[in-house]
């Protein structure tokens, strides 16, 4: 029973909601799918219910259902809130219907969280699970699944310090609204969770982003499309996922590397799109030749720098690169996900600050699959010691398959939960 706090908030919220939606519908990344967000479109009976909030997301969807083998017929309906997240999903479904025939699979857009829009959802939906990747903790969402007495899971569920901060401005609703129960990536995040939402209800599991590797993947492109424009000799570099907090250091080791290594050819991708326009003045203040993905159509001249404004293509960028460096690791952010450069086959450099994936264990150093830099000036050098080396991208690619075999029992765990809840009583 909610207290009547809560109920005026969700009221608010729900208010709030009323009055941003149809300015919404003129945001370029959300109009998309529109008809779904606001549920003028149906959504069909299902018995589990994932949502992948976007493309790291679903991928984890697709790496659960891959390992999900009931005994008997099951609906499950995944939604997202991306476009890239859901051409990542129609692609993983194309490959799930045809390889297990006890599952049916639909792909949707999520419904916005207003709570109105939610009991209805709910409501056409008829879920007996809902399972949450990762962090998707919505107030519209929970309560109205607790409503309707679904069974909710989290997931390979993470928590960061600074969003737990957030989340406790008011812990009795989250208290309100728990799950049943949570699988969470390492115990640092169950206790946040243990702590945030009261409850005993929380297990360690190995982070699905290990049974990703190695595994099958939802093929977006067919041939890697990069390499009509990056030459195979090339000295090619990437830097990934860069942060805005890190990039005037990112400036610096971009000009000691063109200094040393001249005939470079640099993918540079920020992190946040929004950050393009900053990196066009930054390299033309320094002199540096560039261009923009979106305007290539040819092989790049070295000693370029290519600045991606195209979502998608990172993975592949890794694929072909000789060096690489991840980002949101100089400056304390916790650190980008340095397991796409690994599954690619190109060894990451990384800053010394990567808390958000000390889930993968210290041991990843010891193994020599990455290399972290104390500071920039330290980048700077073991990105140059990388683009001389003789490692090849599958002796890359063998050595993060070993690492990860005895990880790799997430999967297992979360489809376990899965199969018992559903089982009839």
């Amino acid at each position: 029973m909610k207290s009547c706090g809560i109920k005026a908030a969700l009221w608010g919220y729900n208010l709030a909601w009323s009055v941003a939606i149809p300015f919404l519908k003129f945001n370029k990344r959300i109009k998309q799918g529109f008809e779904f967000r606001t549920l003028n479109s149906g959504f069909e009976a299902a018995d589990i219910w994932i949502q992948a909030a976007s493309a790291g997301e679903a991928y984890l969807a697709w790496t659960l259902l891959r390992n999900f083998h009931p005994s008997h017929h099951v609906r499950v309906l995944i939604t997202t809130n991306t476009s890239q997240g859901m051409e990542i999903l129609e692609k993983a479904l194309d490959y799930l219907s045809t390889s297990d025939n006890k599952l049916s699979l639909n792909a949707s857009y999520a419904p916005f969280d207003k709570p109105e829009i939610m009991r209805k959802a709910v409501k056409k939906i008829r879920p007996k699970i809902m399972v949450l990747l990762e962090t998707e903790i919505w107030p519209g969402n929970l309560a109205a699944l607790k409503e309707a007495g679904c069974r909710i899971f989290i997931i390979n569920g993470r928590i960061t310090e600074k969003s737990m901060e957030g989340y406790m401005i008011w812990p009795s609703l989250w208290r309100t609204l728990r799950p049943d129960k949570i699988l969470a990536i390492s115990k640092e995040d169950a206790k946040r969770f243990a702590l945030l939402f009261d409850t005993k209800e929380v297990k360690v599991m190995h982070n699905l982003k290990f049974n990703r590797i190695g595994a099958p993947e939802p093929d977006l492109y067919g041939k890697n499309i990069l390499e009509n424009i990056i030459n195979p000799d090339a000295s090619f570099v990437v830097f990934g996922s860069v942060r805005q907090e890190e990039e005037p250091m990112i400036e610096k080791i971009i000009v000691e590397l063109l200094f040393r290594e001249p005939e470079a050819v640099i993918g540079l991708f920020p992190r946040h799109m929004h950050r393009i326009k900053y990196w066009e003045k930054a390299l033309s203040r320094l002199n540096i030749p560039w261009v923009l993905r979106s305007e290539v159509d040819d092989v790049v001249q070295n000693g370029k720098i290519i600045l991606w404004d195209r979502f998608g293509e990172l993975a592949l960028s890794y694929e072909l690169c000789k060096a690489a460096f991840v980002g949101g690791s100089l400056a304390p952010l916790g650190g980008q996900n340095f397991l796409e450069a690994l599954t690619s086959g190109v060894l990451p450099v990384i800053g010394p600050f990567w808390e958000n994936f000390a889930w993968v264990g210290k041991e990843i150093i010891s193994h020599g699959l990455i290399k972290v830099a104390g500071d920039y000036s330290q980048v700077a050098d073991l990105l140059i010691k990388n683009l001389s080396s003789k490692i090849s991208h599958e002796d890359v690619r063998r050595s993060i398959l070993e690492y990860v075999q005895n990880r790799q029992s997430g999967a297992d765990a979360a489809c376990a939960m899965l199969e018992k809840t559903l089982q009839p009583i």
